[in-house]
């Protein structure tokens, strides 16, 4: 799809008037109606504005004319996946799970190739082609190859081992120790929770990324522990297969 026809169906979707998109970003009408006619296309300025208006990528906005790929663990793309500075804006280098807030998730490669092996596993690839694969793939990555200039020094992964310290000392009966944690979307781990009047609560928000994982419960069962953690909070529930019946052990503020 042409810019011109991009611009054209966002703004209708959206409803706004090309009186209305200009204002929003700062140019006239009459610039709007020569991108939806195809006469010119908005300079880098104004497509981040656009970008961050209507919550796509530039490279959307300019047709898809690049195959995104996220630099740091080399997943394919797609606006729904796309990493977020701190201000909301997309950033096009990285996937959610690499790259939330601003912040890089992952410090070491190995670990990256372990969250994605099972991933890879179900797309037909056996562990050891999976792991060679990533060996051999994550060293050509942006992130990789700049690791020493893109990297906080570690901050992160103490940040991390911070909210391990404290999720441990919560004792959770039949829970085992949390080893590590992985990089997970809100959209994915987003459950609801029956309160006691019977009403139903999401804690989490779907475009934010969080620190989490799951376990095997220490005394077997077939539920399994939920571990979510940020900033503010520590979440751990319990499950049934595929997320089924979710119980609330214990949200706590940190």
């Amino acid at each position: 799809m042409d810019t011109k026809n991009v611009i054209y169906e966002l703004r209708t979707q959206n409803g706004l008037s090309q009186d209305e998109l200009a204002e929003k970003v700062y140019v006239t009408r009459q610039a709007v109606s020569r991108w939806e006619n195809g006469e010119t296309v908005p300079n880098t300025e104004t497509l981040k504005l656009l970008s961050k208006l209507f919550d796509v990528s530039i490279n959307t906005l300019l047709g898809a004319p690049r195959k995104l790929v996220c630099q740091c663990c080399g997943m394919p793309l797609e606006d729904a996946i796309i990493g977020r500075e701190k201000d909301g804006t997309l950033n096009e280098s990285y996937c959610k799970w690499c790259y939330a807030d601003g912040t890089y998730t992952y410090s070491n490669m190995d670990d990256l190739i372990d969250v994605c092996i099972p991933h890879m596993e179900k797309e037909g690839f056996t562990e050891e082609q999976a792991r060679a694969y990533m060996k051999q793939k994550l060293p050509t990555l942006d992130y990789w190859k700049r690791y020493e200039e893109l990297s906080d020094n570690g901050q992160f992964e103490a940040f991390k081992q911070q909210l391990v310290k404290e999720i441990n000392a919560l004792q959770i009966e039949g829970m085992p120790e949390v080893k590590k944690l992985n990089a997970l979307v809100g959209k994915f781990v987003n459950l609801s929770y029956r309160l006691p009047n019977g009403k139903y609560v999401q804690f989490l928000n779907d475009e934010t990324t969080y620190l989490g994982t799951q376990l095997e419960p220490q005394f077997g069962g077939e539920r399994c522990f939920g571990v979510l953690a940020n900033m503010d909070f520590i979440l751990v529930c319990t499950y049934a297969a595929g997320g089924a019946d979710p119980e609330l052990v214990i949200y706590k503020k940190r």
